[in-house]
């Protein structure tokens, strides 16, 4: 039997992490039997949350959905309009009635062929409500490159991951204004958040004051990717982005980050592996680290956390 989805790290300190003791506490049990679950997002109520689920070579993709009644998670379902396509980071709008997503489907039912990846919403009238077929975003946020992992605040300003050739290396944080009803031209954010490395998976807070993100291989991180938090004054202008200290950032990739901030909550996917206790040396022992719940899968966390601690 594999261990809970998700993991509690509690904090002992006021401020920063100190001493710190990691339970496992039962959470989204529903989640358990499933390998490879990317990432995360919920509503403001804390009763409805959205999260891929992967197989092992992605080739397999889909958005699956899970609602609260009480304390008790429902069984996950696909979303109602995933199952075709390789879909995946689905973020809920603020107010609860869009939800963005990342597709390589195609743009009209009438093509067979896949395309990049681009930024899809769908959208309902009320909660309760269901949602209508998905919407290509267009331009100017999708093109002819690939957009991932979108991202908005309450003022309706938009971020995203995008591979374009404007990006400061690989990967880049692009943020694109929404003004007039409109979206801006996106750009690539300046060198307090892009590097000539990868840069990805941008939260976004409701207020658009703080970002927290993904960097890959920084030489101030863990190791592999680690989550990096910045700061947006009143000019508009980021601060440096700082790496987020353990036990948030492992030596193995930590990505994809959420923040429940009704309750001061960090949701994220890691890899990270808890060694064995000693050598494995009978096909028992194997097993059970290979079905253990920290084996370098990707894995959903969550973990409290006091955004204001770490301003500049």
């Amino acid at each position: 039997m594999k261990t809970n989805l998700f993991f509690v790290v509690v904090f002992y300190t006021l401020f920063g992490f100190g001493q710190t003791e990691i339970k496992v506490l039962p959470a989204l049990e529903v989640l358990k039997e499933f390998d490879k679950i990317r990432d995360f997002t919920m509503d403001d109520s804390g009763s409805e949350a959205y999260f891929t689920i992967q197989s092992q070579t992605e080739d397999v993709s889909v958005i699956s959905s899970s609602s609260k009644t009480g304390d008790e998670w429902g069984a996950p379902m696909i979303a109602p309009f995933s199952g075709t396509y390789k879909d995946m980071e689905p973020f809920l709008s603020p107010d609860g009635l869009r939800l963005y997503f990342v597709s390589n489907r195609p743009l009209h039912d009438s093509i067979s062929k896949t395309k990049d990846f681009d930024i899809w919403y769908v959208e309902r009238l009320s909660e309760t409500t269901a949602w209508s077929q998905p919407i290509n975003m267009g331009e100017p946020i999708n093109s002819e490159h690939n957009e991932f992992y979108p991202a908005v605040a309450e003022n309706g300003n938009f971020y995203y991951t995008g591979d374009r050739p404007e990006s400061k290396g690989e990967d880049d944080i692009f943020f694109s204004e929404f003004k007039n009803g409109t979206y801006s031209e996106p750009i690539s954010l300046n060198e307090s958040i892009n590097t000539k490395g990868y840069e990805y998976n941008a939260y976004i807070s409701k207020k658009d004051s703080y970002l927290i993100f993904g960097g890959y291989n920084r030489e101030d991180g863990q190791g592999s990717g680690d989550l990096y938090i910045s700061f947006k004054n009143t000019l508009g202008e980021w601060s440096k982005a700082k790496p987020l200290p353990q036990p948030i950032n492992s030596k193995q990739m930590d990505y994809c980050p959420f923040v429940d901030e009704t309750n001061g909550t960090l949701y994220f996917t890691s890899r990270r592996v808890s060694n064995p206790d000693g050598p494995i040396h009978t096909m028992q022992s194997l097993l059970q680290f290979l079905n253990s719940y920290e084996n370098g899968n990707s894995r959903l966390y969550k973990i409290n956390i006091d955004i204001t601690k770490f301003r500049p």
